[in-house]
């Protein structure tokens, strides 16, 4: 039967769209099922304050009366004004594997942005580079970490398949055991002890009943320390209060960090890693809280071994102090009183390799890469990227072998 492309009108459409990824993913082991309730939510547009700057638009692929696949199209105004360009997106992608399915919703997807002024559209993002996004190329063999996701290796080929999408941007997970001091490059220790006494930069824990404050001072940092990341668009203050109320009941205080300086108040860096819920979410595969789901939860809150270090950031103007560094020795002392003794980093973008770099003299290794793809949509657009030798990923792969002590798959 032909593929029919339809957009999603009803609850019971929204429901199938929901539940599309829980039949896909039956008995994969690395796959981690999301909440329902929580995605219910993030796609609500009167709940999510995401669609204060954005639109979007949600597509079922059905055969036969069947669901085989899901896709969204949407355009961010915000994107647009900050970056200076005309992207349109796509994401929360899951279809069978089946060519033609994906074909179909790509194809209806860019139609939807390019009817809106686009002139590209790029993907995955479900729906910004702060919630899951790329699409998983290497490290299928590890369950994915908090705010990742886990995909089916042969989506990879069907996106590279459809017709004019090309690999836009790679972004890295990073492997760090943060209670092996020896793996660490002496000089970040150096580094991290001279902060405060050369520069009067004072680096502390959150307040978690100051929490509102805290997420404020991270707010500040976030926007200037990323603003010229690609594909970055700065939160504002409503979107990060949300995502406050999202994380909160997993965030803890032992990695939470900010740097300031005492005599302004004004605050330097900051950094935010949370405990990898996944290993708790994993446990209820329906995602569903009722009846039991909530009791597991509950069970198991307290059982996670690892962190993602989600960001960490210092204003460009104190890149200089070695701010980084001290937030950096910080996590190995949190991993050295909690439970979690190591996690992953990221994601970071193939191209900083100030970054990356900084992740090997760590003692880091690439556990995971994830990609983005563009279709150019106009006679005379510009690839997002360039397509120079800082985005071939050589060096990252070669200080990732070096740092493991052995040859991995990249």
């Amino acid at each position: 039967m032909t593929v029919q492309i339809r957009p999603v009108r009803t609850r019971g459409d929204l429901k199938r769209f929901i539940d599309l990824p829980f039949r896909l993913y039956r008995g994969q082991e690395h796959w981690v099922p999301p909440l329902r309730l929580m995605v219910a939510e993030q796609l609500n547009r009167k709940k999510n304050p995401w669609f204060e700057h954005a639109e979007a638009e949600y597509f079922l692929a059905e055969r036969d009366g069947r669901v085989v696949g899901r896709i969204t199209a949407h355009v961010d105004r915000a994107l647009h004004e900050f970056q200076g360009n005309r992207w349109g997106q796509f994401g929360w992608f899951e279809v069978e594997d089946d060519q033609e399915a994906t074909n179909a919703l790509l194809d209806a997807a860019a139609a939807w942005v390019k009817e809106r002024g686009c002139d590209r559209i790029v993907g995955p993002f479900s729906f910004t580079t702060n919630d899951e996004c790329g699409l998983l190329v290497n490290g299928f063999d590890r369950p994915p970490i908090v705010l990742t996701g886990w995909h089916h290796p042969y989506y990879r080929t069907l996106l590279e398949n459809a017709g004019g999408f090309e690999r836009a941007m790679d972004t890295l997970m990073w492997d760090l055991h943060a209670r092996d001091r020896e793996r660490v490059h002496p000089m970040i220790w150096r580094i991290a002890e001279r902060v405060e006494s050369e520069h009067g930069i004072v680096s502390r824990h959150f307040v978690k009943k100051d929490l509102e404050a805290e997420v404020g001072r991270f707010l500040e940092v976030y926007n200037a320390a990323w603003e010229k990341n690609w594909g970055f668009v700065p939160l504002n203050e409503t979107e990060v209060r949300h995502y406050a109320k999202e994380l909160g009941p997993i965030l803890d205080e032992n990695w939470a960090m900010v740097s300031e300086i005492p005599e302004t108040g004004e605050v330097v860096g900051a950094a935010l890693s949370l405990p990898d819920f996944n290993q708790v979410l994993r446990r209820v595969r329906n995602g569903r809280l009722l009846p039991f789901g909530w009791l597991t939860l509950l069970r198991h809150r307290k059982q996670t071994d690892r962190v993602r270090v989600f960001a960490l950031g210092v204003k460009p103007e104190y890149q200089h102090t070695g701010v980084g560094a001290k937030l950096y020795e910080m996590h190995y002392q949190s991993a050295m009183r909690t439970p979690q003794g190591g996690g992953e980093c990221g994601w970071i973008l193939e191209s900083n390799l100030n970054m990356n770099r900084a992740m090997s003299k760590m003692g880091g290794t690439v556990a995971r890469r994830y990609r983005f793809y563009e279709r150019l949509l106009e006679d005379g657009a510009e690839p997002s990227a360039p397509k120079d030798s800082k985005f071939t990923g050589d060096w990252v792969d070669e200080q990732s072998k070096l740092a493991a002590g052995r040859v991995e798959n990249a």
